[in-house]
């Protein structure tokens, strides 16, 4: 059976992944996280009774801790997705960013490839150290072209730099200590257990309560948009078939300005909770200044992992959306629980309103 470490398997890529392991393939699995304000273990319940699932609260910069939860799991791989990811919020207070997703996947790195040194054969030859990145790291596009897997890096953001940083230290590995790592880089994702910090869940919850819907700049911003369970299936092609050494982009295909992503939720908020006025809940949408450093446009080129492992996405842009707010809709409670914690639906970052 195979055994998969998940950190930051509490977030939101990291739970979507830990339900498809769990879940979908059978795999033995243990989560290591922190627990931040985004994590979230109501997103893991829906496998938290197996017999599969063990979890471990523990911060990824603690070098004991992981060491010794690594040697008791015994994993296959460990696939590392724990990682401070709030681009306004990185601009606020970097230091969070730097200690967690560079010296964080440092300490990762080291008790990985001990352990992996101690392995005997055929155990060492099938290990596998999964990285999970953002395509943030290789800047902003201008109205053409793709992000490939060999595109220049250019981060922008305190937060995109330490990813790109992190992706550096994981390469390193590979080059400098031959330790089996892959990489991914992942365009914007969405769907449910999504922290309401992000774009689409935020628009929703002050959608649903009538508030003001803010937009940056003009909303002329480019993303390209997958479907966070889409994403949790590549990642475990690439973790199962994916080539030592080698870097993996996973976009859905789907780019939109964030202005078209807000007017498709408040369509879908009209049809199915009309506001009581009978008005739009577009009329909720204003624009304020954008932020610092705001990327004009993401896209990915996903080819080479459609080609080589045969992955496609499931759901397009339209019906990705739907059943996303029809997710919301549903879970209202989950809503309220995350407003109980302390969130009051605003925009992290401070500098930025």
């Amino acid at each position: 059976m195979t055994r998969v470490i998940v950190t930051g398997g509490a977030g939101f890529i990291g739970s979507a992944l830990v339900r498809h392991l769990v879940g979908d393939l059978g795999f033995e699995t243990l989560v290591i996280d922190k627990l931040t304000y985004a994590g979230d273990l109501a997103a893991l319940a829906p496998v938290s009774s197996s017999p599969l699932y063990r979890f471990v609260q523990a911060d990824i910069c603690d070098s004991a801790a992981v060491r010794a939860t690594i040697a008791d799991f015994q994993p296959d791989a460990i696939m590392h997705l724990a990682a401070e990811t709030h681009v306004d919020r990185s601009i606020d207070g970097p230091a969070d960013f730097i200690r967690t997703n560079i010296l964080g996947s440092f300490c990762l790195l080291e008790a990985a490839e001990a352990y992996w040194r101690g392995l005997s054969e055929p155990a060492r030859s099938r290990f596998r150290f999964h990285h999970v990145s953002t395509d943030e790291v290789f800047g902003a596009l201008g109205d053409t072209g793709t992000f490939h897997d060999h595109s220049p890096y250019d981060p922008r953001s305190p937060y995109s730099a330490s990813k790109a940083a992190s992706d550096h230290l994981v390469r390193a590995w590979y080059h400098s200590f031959n330790l089996p790592v892959l990489i991914t880089n992942c365009s914007n994702n969405y769907g449910p257990y999504h922290f309401p910090e992000k774009l689409i869940p935020l628009m929703i919850l002050r959608g649903l309560a009538g508030d003001d819907l803010p937009v940056y700049g003009d909303g002329s911003n480019v993303r390209d948009w997958l479907h966070v369970e889409d994403h949790a299936r590549a990642l475990a092609q690439v973790m199962l078939r994916g080539v030592p050494g080698e870097s993996y982009l996973i976009g859905g295909n789907a780019e939109k300005t964030n202005l078209a992503v807000v007017e498709t939720l408040c369509d879908l908020l009209d049809r199915d909770v009309p506001r009581k006025d009978g008005r739009s809940h577009k009329e909720q949408i204003c624009f304020v200044a954008d932020r610092p450093g705001h990327d004009y446009r993401y896209a990915v080129d996903a080819s080479k992992i459609r080609r080589e492992l045969g992955w496609e996405p499931r759901h397009d842009f339209a019906s990705g959306m739907e059943a996303t707010v029809r997710w919301y809709l549903e879970n209202g409670d989950w809503l309220e629980a995350r407003k109980a914690s302390g969130y009051r639906g605003e925009r992290l970052g401070l500098s930025v309103g």
